[in-house]
């Protein structure tokens, strides 16, 4: 297959994130099997406009937004040549790629940014954007089908209107190497200092100054505390001037982007990880950790996160809604008992070995030839399309 992927990041983005992990993941898988895959997205300094990597041909162009209008401006110019299926990134804006070619096309969803649009931007700004993706956009792709990367963004979907016979799910998977082979997981010994962990892009609608309100309190129990915030983006400075409000300087480190080596060295040695993102897809950040034999913690109204995390078996998911003072006691029970943190640890890294980006690209696979075949089975099977001798 010749496959067009839309998404508005790549890895290489300063802003991008675990969506972006999970595009370059599968499409990585796809080129493996045999498939063409190129990504559309948005331009930014630290990469060239054009480059090939590990197969997957990408092609970056236009803004954070300008990127939609120029993704589709070069699907009508047919300059990435004929393609069997399209992927479609809703990020709460989609490309709209039914707009500009007759291709089938595939819609892969995260998650619905219904919390985040007002965090984000202004009442207008959120209105219209909620607008698009909830009102706008199920109407745009009434007949194309969806994947969806958890349970809970199928539901939310079905939410907006979307039927559920079109929706598949495909999980994030986790990378063999990141999988804890050694017995001694980081959950089954003590940590040289109680640790909690942050991992992933520094924008509002994670949240991560509830990590630093929790800790300003539990340091009172825990005086050789130690939070590490791995990760960067354009909130930073914003929660540095936090920390310092709350007197968190000196067990506050903020590591900046690290490379896979160092983030390893990290989550071996953290305690727990702590996700209070509003909304998550899925929380691949949860995964990493749990195949680290970390547990993690996160609110149970946070979308995929409550499917990441399962409560009281691999992470404790704090409620009722986004209460600090329940995620607090959350991070404090596993801190404070040995017990009950090497118990979820274990359970974390048995789950987390059971997702495979392998498996994953299998189904995602079957869902594009599926789309694909079906569009080649409609053509043939349109009248307008058949010639007949005279």
């Amino acid at each position: 297959m010749r496959i067009a992927w839309l998404n508005w990041r790549d890895t290489d983005h300063p802003e991008g994130g675990g969506s972006e992990v999970y595009m370059e993941q599968i499409a990585s898988g796809l080129v493996d099997r045999g498939h063409e895959v190129t990504i559309v997205c948005a331009e930014h300094a630290q990469a060239p406009a054009h480059e090939t990597r590990d197969g997957i041909r990408f092609h970056r162009l236009g803004s954070k937004l300008g990127v939609y209008s120029r993704a589709r401006r070069l699907l009508r110019s047919g300059a990435l040549g004929p393609l069997d299926v399209i992927v479609d990134t809703h990020n709460g804006v989609p490309f709209f790629a039914p707009w500009a070619t007759r291709a089938p096309v595939v819609v892969l969803v995260h998650h619905v940014h219904r919390e985040q649009w007002p965090v984000i931007y202004g009442p207008v700004r959120s209105r219209v954007g909620w607008w698009i993706e909830s009102r706008l956009s199920p109407r745009v792709y009434r007949d194309q089908n969806y994947i969806a990367v958890s349970e809970r963004t199928r539901e939310e979907l079905v939410g907006l209107g979307v039927t559920p016979e079109r929706i598949r799910v495909v999980h994030n998977g986790v990378r063999s190497q990141d999988l804890t082979t050694s017995p001694g997981l980081p959950s089954s010994r003590d940590c040289s200092r109680p640790t909690i962990t942050v991992l992933g892009r520094l924008v509002p609608h994670k949240q991560i100054e509830h990590v630093f309100i929790a800790a300003a309190q539990l340091r009172q129990d825990i005086p050789d505390l130690r939070v590490v915030v791995i990760g960067d983006g354009w909130w930073a400075p914003h929660l540095h001037e936090i920390s310092r409000d709350l007197g968190l300087d000196d067990i506050v480190e903020f590591t900046g982007f690290v490379d896979e080596g160092t983030k390893d060295a990290l989550l071996r040695q953290t305690s727990v990880l702590a996700l209070p993102s509003l909304k998550e897809g899925w929380g691949l950040v949860v995964m990493e950790a749990a195949a680290r034999g970390v547990p993690a913690v996160g609110y149970a109204q946070a979308g995929g996160v409550a499917e990441s995390i399962l409560h009281e078996q691999t992470g404790i998911l704090a409620c009722p809604g986004y209460d600090v003072a329940a995620f607090t006691e959350a991070l404090r029970r596993l801190l404070a008992d040995d017990d009950l943190r090497h118990r979820l640890g274990h359970h974390a890294h048995e789950r987390a070995a059971r997702f495979d980006w392998q498996a994953s690209t299998a189904a995602f696979e079957r869902l594009l030839l599926e789309a694909a075949g079906r569009a080649l089975r409609d053509q043939r099977s349109d009248p307008a399309n058949q010639f007949v001798e005279p």
